[in-house]
């Protein structure tokens, strides 16, 4: 396993802050909204900018904006230097969600090592999606989220305890032709997605386990306000306060020592260099898929 130095979490901050410096000019020029989330919205108001020990951005954006990105992207950014990636059930990449990678950097992630996939630096930018009203169809919600999770990965998840991890092996097994996952991955996305955030109280956050049993008041995410954040203005939701609380508690408590670590575990890190010239050695390098 391969340990990051305090220099180059530095650096990898550094790139990620760029990164997100970039982005943040393209979402203002085609009017998309977003929102710093978790662990960044939480260095924003606590640090004024990353957690010291934080190694990546999490960002929130609400469903329409999510469906437009991609396409935006693809014709308006500098796709040489960032890319952006949208898990597509065909071919796993280990994310369940857009990111939006520096192109000439490698930061290949425990988990990841897996996948022919861009391993640069990555935003990591999450839908919101409308929380219905309903028990039962919150039930349903859940389940497509998590079989939408599962095909994205192609793996089961075991950090979340013995039920989910039992049911992640269940269904792939259930299902392990490729075009019909396929299938499946791409209706559960429209089934977990399909509740109009106009007819519901609150959003969900439906791509992480971690968050997926939150309800986020809808009027948190009327607008944007704007916060230090490394010496830039970048957007938080308007009531920020709760979400922090509802993810941490008392927020403004520093965690113990001992779990002051970046939470991802590193199997390579260069920052100078592009994924490329990696693969094969780190990563596989698999024949293209139809």
């Amino acid at each position: 396993m391969y340990i990051i130095n305090d220099v180059e979490l530095k650096e990898l901050q550094k790139k990620n802050l760029e990164l997100l410096v970039y982005f943040k000019e393209f979402c203002d020029k085609h009017e998309i909204e977003f929102f710093l989330a978790g662990g960044s919205c939480l260095g924003a108001i606590r640090h004024k900018g990353f957690i010291p020990w934080d190694d990546d951005i999490d960002l929130l954006m609400k469903r329409d904006d999510y469906e437009r990105l991609e396409g935006l992207w693809s014709q308006y950014a500098d796709t040489d230097r960032f890319s952006c990636v949208r898990p597509n059930g065909r071919i796993a990449n280990g994310n369940k969600y857009i990111t939006i990678h520096d192109n000439n950097t490698t930061f290949i992630q425990k988990g990841r090592e897996y996948f022919d996939a861009n391993q640069g630096v990555a935003l990591e930018i999450l839908p919101l999606d409308g929380y219905p009203e309903k028990k039962y169809q919150r039930y349903l919600q859940v389940f497509w989220a998590i079989v939408y999770s599962l095909y994205a990965n192609q793996l089961p998840t075991y950090k979340y305890g013995k039920i989910i991890e039992k049911t992640c092996v269940f269904l792939l097994k259930l299902v392990s032709n490729r075009k019909n996952q396929y299938k499946i991955f791409h209706f559960a996305e429209k089934q977990m997605s399909k509740y109009n955030i106009k007819d519901c109280s609150n959003y969900a956050v439906l791509c992480t386990f971690i968050n997926i049993s939150h309800k986020y008041p809808k009027n948190m995410f009327e607008k944007a306000i704007y916060v230090p954040f490394e010496g830039c203005d970048m957007p938080v939701p308007q009531d920020y306060d709760l979400m922090l609380k509802i993810l941490y508690g008392d927020y403004m408590k520093l965690p113990p020592v001992e779990e002051q670590v970046h939470k991802h575990e590193c199997v390579y890190l260069d920052l100078n260099n592009s994924y490329i010239k990696y693969r094969g050695k780190y990563y596989p390098k698999l024949k293209d898929e139809d």
